[in-house]
């Protein structure tokens, strides 16, 4: 759907959202947590890629990853099929494997470290800055032991990272640091584009991010040797059709989701603008709870607009979630089980005690609403007033209903 359709009330969809957004309210639409668009040129772009008959990694594919350039300062870009791809093959092309660690945060999807134990490493985890809720450089220096190969700071809801600490910490241990913008498209630290920062930068084309492709990822760097591992590793190991030279995968994109990404590049400072917008009249409105502050220097792009909920932790967050359900405003958690509590990752956190308290917190309080550049000042106006109905919560007396 398109933008205008979302905002006239034609189409909605709540895919992805973490609630039903069901709403209790008579006469009123909920407002959906996240509003994926496909409009009208996503759909033609499809149908002129399909009739063209080149469908897999050809012209659209590289297409994108030149335009795609233009926003990471004229880096390299290799398109691949998801964000959790481009991590696992920036890793893997990059040497690291069995014995090495990588240092990431625990307060993340659970991409981040699936990528790391993917190339066979071990992912530590690091606590985060409570007001950025990326990793604290602190914390990653503390967590460096004679394994660490790599850090990973993701740009978690679309802040960057503290880029110049955790660089320092990198480079005082000879650290390469893999950049997780999954979340950050367009996002700048004083001017320069996250992604640019490290070794190489990940970003993903997700339904509900900021720009999507349908499905998608992009490795940007600007290491040439590196740009062309990535390329023969994404490729089954070839440039020239059967002439294998290394082992590789296939991690393609296709040229449907390569020209649905190129439509949606073009339009992404218009939504970002509209975030920020959307995010300005949610910081002036908002009561009772805390906003998300913007570090010095920072261009955040709000993929997440993510608020703390005052109180007695999680069970006051959960329930000041679904009584603004019960008004009509979707709402998610991002994230509710920090990576080391997860049973996939079980093993590791039975043979170490993780000390994460900024993690732990932010899981317990954390609450994500409504931001997308889809929402109308009516829906705004009613994000507003349903939290603030809710003022006093976590006063001891419990929710307003």
């Amino acid at each position: 759907m398109t933008v205008e359709e979302a905002e006239s009330g034609r189409a909605r969809t709540g895919a992805g959202t973490g609630t039903s957004t069901g709403s209790d309210v008579p006469g009123e639409r909920p407002v959906a947590a996240a509003a994926p668009v496909i409009g009208s040129e996503e759909v033609a772009a499809v149908v002129r890629v399909m009739r063209s008959g080149r469908v897999v990694q050809g012209p659209e594919v590289a297409a994108f990853e030149a335009e795609f350039g233009a926003l990471v300062g004229g880096r390299h870009c290799v398109a691949v099929n998801s964000g959790t791809s481009a991590l696992y093959a920036v890793l893997h092309c990059m040497g690291i494997g069995p014995g090495d660690e990588v240092i990431v945060p625990s307060f993340s999807f659970a991409a981040s470290a699936n990528a790391v134990r993917l190339v066979g490493a071990e992912p530590v985890f690091a606590d985060i800055d409570p007001g950025s809720f990326c990793l604290d450089p602190e914390a990653v220096a503390a967590a460096v032991g004679p394994r660490t190969a790599a850090v990973m700071p993701v740009h978690l809801y679309g802040h960057p990272a503290d880029m110049a600490g955790i660089g320092r910490v990198a480079e005082r241990h000879g650290l390469a640091v893999v950049e997780d913008a999954c979340q950050a498209h367009g996002a700048t630290l004083h001017g320069r584009p996250v992604g640019t920062f490290g070794t190489a930068g990940c970003f993903s084309f997700y339904p509900t991010k900021n720009m999507h492709a349908l499905e998608g990822g992009m490795a940007v760097t600007e290491d040439r040797e590196l740009t062309r591992r990535l390329r023969l590793f994404r490729n089954q190991g070839m440039e020239q059709r059967y002439r294998n030279e290394v082992v590789g995968a296939n991690l393609r994109m296709t040229d449907v989701n390569a020209a649905v990404g190129r439509v949606q590049l073009r339009r992404l400072e218009e939504w970002t603008k509209r975030r920020r917008r959307n995010a300005k009249t949610l910081d002036a409105g908002l009561r009772g709870v805390v906003v998300p502050p913007v570090a010095a220097g920072v261009e955040h792009v709000y993929h997440q607009y993510t608020v703390r909920v005052p109180g007695n932790g999680r069970a006051d967050r959960d329930a000041f979630a679904a009584q603004l359900e019960r008004r009509g405003v979707g709402g998610a958690v991002y994230y509710p089980v920090p990576i080391h509590r997860l049973p996939s990752f079980a093993e590791a956190a039975a043979s170490r005690t993780w000390e994460l308290p900024e993690t732990e917190r932010a899981a317990a309080e954390v609450l994500s609403l409504p931001v997308h550049p889809s929402l109308s000042d009516e829906e705004l106006r009613r994000v507003v007033g349903a939290a603030n109905a809710l003022c006093g919560f976590g006063s001891g007396a419990g929710v307003r209903s």
